[in-house]
């Protein structure tokens, strides 16, 4: 039996016991090196060559995350880590660590969004020359809304060294710099007390440094091991005289790494998995104790029910609660939910039930992941990630629980949404009913794509998050899935609203005259906004508390009597009902809210979903008798009032943004100010980092098509650049013609949009 096969044996004893669990993610800013540093974790347990380490990338075993070079799933690793304990003599004890390495680029933070749901820890990686970027800050925002314990790696010490030629009293000024920003970050997201215990820094061990390239890494607690000095002395004699009967220190470390050689013999004195892990062990808590901080967060259920109860003790006893953060496919096992085990056992063979799904499932696999492999088990407790399979209406952010009634976990907050769609179709019609099949899984596996068909042209619009995102979802359709299709080009997504609010009560009318609404339209509060894309209101579930509801909403400057009248959330829309004492109005208020909904998802300029808009309903004339005010006559004239409402208040449209960010060169800034300004962009900031010259700018994702080859082209390919994207903004109106003439066209439909006149029946 080989080393990989002796630790998945040792993996399925230690997942038994909760205490020697430790669920972690790697998280960052694209290029910053989480997959080189889990590979080294994962040669640490033993489960590949050291000397692979960074190049081969276990957790990067899809075909396209291979050929770019990036991470584009959240991969999985369960991986056995003996640790040496200076407590006790630095006896060898194991633990189980559950690994999840998730993607860096902007296009796949739903990902990370799902991963961290799993996780108790985080190493969030930072680089020692660019510093916390983008993306850093979103994935720490991310891992602190989930109440993830984060722990900071600086990475790519060796460059600040050799390339920057850092001193080491500059070193420890940046990477002070970088701490105090990070610490920054957890005081302004966590409620205290937590904030302030959560704070990181080099002394207590909850801040390392190193190569990931490399293979080393260094924390104070680390450097304070007697044997640490021991094996530098052995494998680095020269550094004697220097440390004149010192221990090894971060000097030490930094010369070292500047000698020719030097960073071979530091990945023997400090291997970076020694390193890392021992953070993880002293400072990421256990399951059980972990859970007691979670569940409260990201569970909104009775904690004192028995389920609530179970969870927060993580009791292996009690009923089953399980998260899907990952939907994958397999060709011979179908679809694997894998997910965080919160509470009870689960076994092949159980009955469980999904949130949303009225039939029960039965459990027909369960399994451990370690990258692409599964290794089948009896049985799994709480405290674990877990893979099982026979939950085909299982989708990413599933509850799953062996109680029919659980409360579903609370619904996970995306940071973007999409901005960039594509019309697909089978190449050849015969393999159109696959399509579909495969879509609507592909569906269930990235929440954060939209699929849908377009009902005047019967093609499959399939809208994510960048270009790289569908790019990577086409692949999957045509070489995994082996559907051949044809993609349209990339078309951008626009959303509409409202400038003002109508003059006056707008009357919608159904078909028969017998029934009217009125209503008056504006834009949401800004602070309402942010607070649904935050996900502090919940806007999916039925309204539970209406009074603590109002009260939140009035405290975010909406007025008191629209704030008691909200009976209703689409996307993030509000609808409000301001009237007093309608008869049948009650009755007929479900069809008002579907109404309401499907408007909100096609609005009347470009049949475009419909962002950050306030519907009152301000009045009301209903027919006495019930089949005169059916769904037939209710609909339409509640959608014709939104419709005529919104003409009335000045018809807009929203298109995403793109937050850019570049450092180049000096020399090079005129170039990169043209490209900017050429394509609509504003700069927001200008400024020095080092050497280079920096821009942060705001560009449409309209424009930025083309930008990566035109960049490398005027700066000679001098600049590194990211982005991220930064919501919506109205289109400038002279434009706006012509784009919604353009995209009513390309949906079929008439290149006029229609006036207030029409939706009042005139």
């Amino acid at each position: 039996m080989g080393r990989k096969e002796d630790n998945a044996k040792k993996a399925v004893e230690l997942m038994k016991d909760q205490t020697l669990i430790r669920n972690l993610g790697t998280a960052a800013h694209i290029d910053h090196g989480k997959t080189t540093f889990s590979d080294n974790l994962i040669a640490g347990a033993g489960m590949m060559s050291a000397d692979n380490a960074g190049s081969q990338r276990v957790l990067d075993y899809d075909e396209q995350e291979a050929a770019r070079g990036i991470t584009i799933n959240a991969a999985s690793a369960a991986m056995v880590v003996p640790y040496r304990n200076p407590k006790h003599g630095n006896a060898v004890e194991h633990y189980l660590v559950n690994l999840i390495d998730t993607p860096g680029h902007v296009d796949f933070g739903g990902d990370v969004t799902r991963a961290m749901r799993a996780l108790d820890g985080v190493y969030i990686l930072c680089c020692a020359v660019e510093g916390i970027m983008p993306q850093t800050e979103t994935v720490i925002r991310q891992a602190l809304k989930e109440r993830v314990k984060p722990m900071l790696f600086i990475n790519k010490v060796d460059r600040a060294i050799v390339e920057q030629q850092l001193t080491p009293q500059m070193m420890i000024e940046k990477f002070s710099k970088i701490i105090t920003a990070f610490n920054q970050k957890i005081m302004d997201i966590l409620p205290a007390p937590l904030n302030k215990q959560w704070q990181v820094s080099l002394q207590d061990g909850t801040v390392a440094l190193g190569s990931a390239y490399n293979n080393w890494a260094v924390s104070i607690p680390y450097l304070s091991r007697p044997e640490v000095t021991k094996r530098a002395l052995e494998l680095a004699p020269e550094i004697a005289d220097k440390l004149n009967g010192k221990p090894f220190n971060l000097n030490t470390v930094f010369d070292l790494c500047a000698q020719e050689g030097g960073q071979e013999k530091l990945a023997k004195i400090i291997p970076i998995a020694d390193v890392v892990l021992e953070m993880a062990i002293n400072h990421i808590q256990n399951p059980v104790d972990s859970q007691k901080i979670r569940i409260p967060t990201i569970w909104h259920g009775d904690l004192n029910s028995k389920i609530g109860k179970d969870m927060l003790a993580c009791d292996p006893k009690g009923d089953v609660a399980l998260m899907v953060n990952k939907i994958i496919m397999d060709k011979q096992a179908g679809e694997i939910a894998i997910g965080r085990l919160f509470s009870g056992t689960v076994k092949k063979g159980d009955t469980l039930y999904i949130s949303g799904v009225q039939a029960a499932q039965r459990v027909q696999g369960v399994y451990l992941m370690v990258g692409a492999d599964r290794i089948a088990v009896e049985e799994c407790k709480a405290g674990n990630i877990v893979a099982l399979t026979g939950l085909k209406d299982a989708i990413a952010g599933s509850s799953v629980s062996s109680i029919p009634d659980m409360e579903p976990f609370e619904k996970m907050t995306h940071y973007s949404e999409p901005v960039i769609t594509k019309a697909i179709e089978a190449k050849n019609m015969s393999d159109l009913p696959k399509l579909i099949e495969v879509l609507r899984v592909i569906g269930k596996a990235d929440p954060s794509l939209n699929i849908e068909i377009n009902q005047e042209t019967g093609e499959h619009l399939m809208s994510g998050m960048g270009e790289l995102h569908l790019e990577i979802t086409e692949y999957r359709i045509k070489n995994e899935q082996g559907v051949d299709i044809v993609a349209s080009a990339p078309i951008v997504v626009y959303q509409e609203c409202v400038k003002g609010t109508n003059p006056t009560e707008f009357e919608g009318k159904s078909p028969n005259k017998h029934n009217k609404f009125y209503f008056i339209v504006s834009p949401l509060e800004d602070a309402v906004q942010q607070a649904i894309h935050r996900g502090d209101i919940d806007t999916e579930a039925k309204i539970k508390d209406p009074k603590a509801l109002a009260k939140q909403l009035m405290d975010l400057g909406m007025k008191d009597v629209e704030a008691k009248g909200v009976v209703g959330f689409k996307n993030n829309n509000v609808l409000i009902d301001c009237t007093k004492g309608i008869q049948y109005l009650h009755e007929t208020m479900e069809l008002v809210k579907q109404s309401f909904e499907e408007a909100m998802m096609k609005g009347p300029l470009a049949a475009e979903k419909v962002s950050g808009l306030k519907v009152v309903l301000m009045d009301a004339k209903l027919h006495e008798d019930t089949i005169h005010r059916g769904p037939a006559q209710i609909i339409p004239a509640v959608r014709d009032g939104i419709y005529g409402a919104m003409c009335e208040a000045g018809r807009i449209l929203l298109e995403p943004m793109q937050k850019l960010f570049v450092s180049v060169p000096p020399d090079y800034m005129g170039g990169v100010t043209n490209q900017i300004t050429q394509r609509r962009g504003t700069i927001l900031e200008m400024g020095q980092d080092g050497a280079d010259s920096t821009v942060t700018a705001e560009v449409p994702v309209a424009d930025m098509f083309g930008f990566s080859s035109d960049i490398r082209g005027s700066t000679q390919g001098r600049a590194i650049w990211s982005i991220e994207n930064a919501g919506f903004k109205q289109l400038m109106p002279d434009l706006q013609k012509k784009v919604v003439a353009e995209i009513r066209t390309r949906k079929g439909m008439n290149p006029e949009p229609y006036d207030s006149k029409y939706y009042s029946g005139m």
